[in-house]
């Protein structure tokens, strides 16, 4: 499947804006993919993951999708989470942002 973006559909999307040493960027990624790859996909209602990295090696956006709000509130919860999360924060600050698709342009 891949990640689709619409308007006015009830998914909720995750935003996650990692700040990071440009050195760090590579090994920041690594844990990010494996983390979704081996936990994060596992979890009732997640939909899709997708990475852009900032060209100047300081940024990591993360661009998930979920079934619901519902979700994403039980993978925070997750006990297993909080490990892999401080090991996220070892390497980069992070803000999350949980939104709604209001207005999605085509060409």
């Amino acid at each position: 499947m891949e990640t689709t973006i619409r308007a006015g559909e009830e998914i909720a999307t995750l935003i996650n804006i990692f700040t990071v040493e440009p050195e760090n960027q590579q090994e920041l990624l690594s844990l990010l993919k494996d983390g979704t790859e081996t936990s994060i996909s596992k979890m009732a209602g997640w939909i899709s993951t997708s990475f852009l990295s900032g060209t100047d090696g300081r940024r990591v956006i993360v661009y998930s999708q979920w079934r619901s709000a519902k979700n994403v509130e039980a993978m925070r919860q997750n006990p297993n989470m909080g490990a892999y999360l401080q090991r996220v924060a070892a390497l980069a600050t992070f803000e999350a942002i949980l939104c709604v698709v209001t207005c999605v342009h085509h060409a």
